[in-house]
């Protein structure tokens, strides 16, 4: 059984592989999300043909009653929770699969650690027994049987680092979620010695670990590390602003993987090692894409505050007050019917109006109008790794359809309309200027275009809280209201004109 078990983990990590695979191409995503699904299937029966061979071919009913009724349990939470889920809502949900993983780790590190507990309690009490039966001549056995049940280092430092991991990956996760759903501040919370505090809590679990790993029968420091990874999860996250969040969700992805990979070495199980290194390693992958996508390293992300000062909404960055040109929809169609290179630089703007479908029509018009159309999407807009992507491909734009900046910014004097879709950060000029929060960080230059559109509900700084200087340019227009309603507009007047 435990070879069949092993077999069944391989094929489930074969099938993770390939889904990886097949989502990086819009055409073939569903697929390998279904494969991926079916990897999962799969892993889930072997866990239970493992956990069988694991007791000797034997199991109690109830046992398998409670996985049964936990996989139930996760199917019906889990379906209508994929059904239900709003696009704009996606981020704040990968958020939550990130802390619900690391609660798994945590909880496997604790149950194994319980489960030794129980053993070592049952082992001594027969070992007294025997010893005050047979004296002195059963001590060579006595010391013989806890020398075989004592816990190996390696296990105990697994054990602690699932339990590490995992509760800062679920409160910090819990804490990106609050921001990102709005119910918290998404501004940075700084306090005085903050990194100090940081730094002892890690000093404090690092000491935990210690001792766990010396005698893996003490409680006091388990429980304390549980309680004090929660704190740090918290603290390690509530520094960092909402312009930092696509890092984040990637950074706590990276996390549940390591602490499912720590849980797997605790455990002694293949498939949770395979899985946990996927994640953490593609997690970390991702991360730093995206710190190089805003040319500013990960410790920065993680200590530095960023958007901690809104620097106000009516500013040009200089502090010197303008008032931004508005358009209206049926005076913005004039210029794009003539346009005869437009770029699309969607944000979540465009997002939280859903008009990903409503962007694909008006280009479609564009191009049928003889306009060269092109979709440029920076890789931290909106608020998760691949956010525009995603929503994009749902339009039916292709991921290859879209371009890098650097294909873009070089021939921005040749775009006769930039359209700015709710994205605000990624287009900011001030980060070409220094001395500010974003200097330096690679953006869509739209300021160079010949006109750019920017729509937008309000002249309000973005995630970031960052002023953009962008709306007060003499070649940009404020198209304000929401983008659905915009772009139908400006749809219905290509239609009207035919």
């Amino acid at each position: 059984m435990e070879f069949i078990a092993t077999i069944l983990f391989l094929f489930a990590g074969v099938c993770f592989i390939m889904g990886l695979k097949m989502l990086s191409k819009s055409e073939t995503a569903r697929k390998g999300n279904m494969v991926s699904a079916a990897g999962m299937t799969t892993a889930a029966i072997g866990t239970l043909v493992w956990i069988i061979a694991k007791h000797g071919g034997h199991i109690e009913a109830t046992t398998i009653i409670w996985i049964v009724v936990g996989m139930i349990a996760g199917t019906v939470v889990g379906i209508p929770a994929a059904k239900l889920v709003k696009m704009t809502a996606m981020p704040e949900m990968v958020a939550l699969f990130n802390g619900f993983g690391g609660i798994a780790s945590l909880l496997v590190g604790w149950s194994e650690l319980q489960r030794y507990w129980v053993e070592h309690a049952q082992i001594a009490k027969v070992t007294d027994a025997a010893t005050e039966v047979m004296g002195a001549l059963a001590e060579p056995i006595t010391e013989a049987a806890k020398e075989a049940a004592q816990m190996p280092a390696a296990s105990a430092i697994s054990i602690f680092l699932a339990v590490l991991i995992g509760g800062v990956t679920f409160t910090g996760s819990v804490v990106a979620f609050l921001k990102l759903s709005e119910r918290m501040k998404s501004a940075p919370m700084l306090y005085p010695g903050q990194q100090v505090v940081n730094a002892l809590l890690l000093v404090v679990l690092l000491a935990c670990g210690t001792w766990i790993a010396i005698d893996p029968t003490a409680i006091i420091p388990l429980y304390l590390a549980i309680v004090l990874s929660f704190v740090l999860g918290v603290a390690c996250v509530i520094p960092i602003g909402g312009g930092d969040m696509p890092v984040v969700i990637s950074l706590l992805n990276s996390y549940s993987g390591l602490a499912a990979c720590a849980a797997g070495f605790a455990v002694n199980n293949v498939l949770l090692i395979i899985t946990g290194a996927l994640v953490g390693a593609s997690g970390i992958i991702l991360t730093r894409i995206m710190c190089i996508a805003m040319n500013r390293s990960l410790g920065n992300v993680l200590f530095s505050g960023f958007g901690a000062a809104d620097t106000g909404g009516g500013a040009t960055g200089d502090g010197e007050k303008r008032e931004a040109k508005v358009l209206t929809p049926d005076k913005a169609y004039f210029m794009l019917e003539a346009a005869q290179k437009v770029i699309f630089v969607p944000g979540y703007g465009m997002a939280v109006a859903q008009a990903q479908h409503a962007v694909k029509e008006l280009a479609n018009l564009m191009e049928a109008n003889g306009t060269e159309v092109q979709f440029v999407v920076h890789p931290v807009a909106g608020r998760m790794p691949g956010h525009m992507n995603v929503l994009l491909a749902e339009a039916d734009v292709p991921y290859e359809a879209l371009a890098e900046l650097d294909d873009v910014n070089p021939t921005m004097e040749l775009v006769d309309v930039a359209i700015v879709l709710g994205a605000n950060d990624v287009v900011n000029p001030l980060a070409l200027e220094e001395g500010n929060p974003i200097s330096g960080m690679p953006i869509a230059e739209v300021q160079r275009a010949k006109t750019v559109f920017t729509m937008k509900r309000s002249l309000a700084s973005g995630y970031a809280g960052i002023a953009n200087p962008l709306f007060y340019l003499d070649n940009n227009y404020m198209v304000l209201g929401d983008a659905k309603k915009t772009l139908q507009a400006l749809i219905d007047e290509f239609k009207s004109d035919d």
